[in-house]
């Protein structure tokens, strides 16, 4: 499941399932001792851009449950 973090840094959220980030494509097991490697740039895929259908910005935090965006998809 992807997660999110909420924008106060309480704890994790779900994000849209079409959410992409270039470490989703690393296949190696998650190994506690690295930090987490993402970077922070996101893109939709349903546009293959950085916005999504709606013209706003793919991120983490924009397309996560409970955003209000009509093109969301739960995990």
């Amino acid at each position: 499941m992807n997660l999110a973090t909420n924008g106060d840094r309480t704890g994790p959220r779900a994000c849209c399932a079409r959410l992409r980030w270039k470490g989703m494509f690393v296949d190696v097991e998650p190994d506690p001792e690295v930090p987490n490697p993402r970077d922070g740039f996101c893109w939709c895929g349903l546009t293959m851009t950085c916005l999504g259908p709606d013209g706003r910005v793919a991120d983490e935090g924009r397309c996560a449950g409970g955003s209000g965006r009509l093109c969301f998809e739960e995990v």
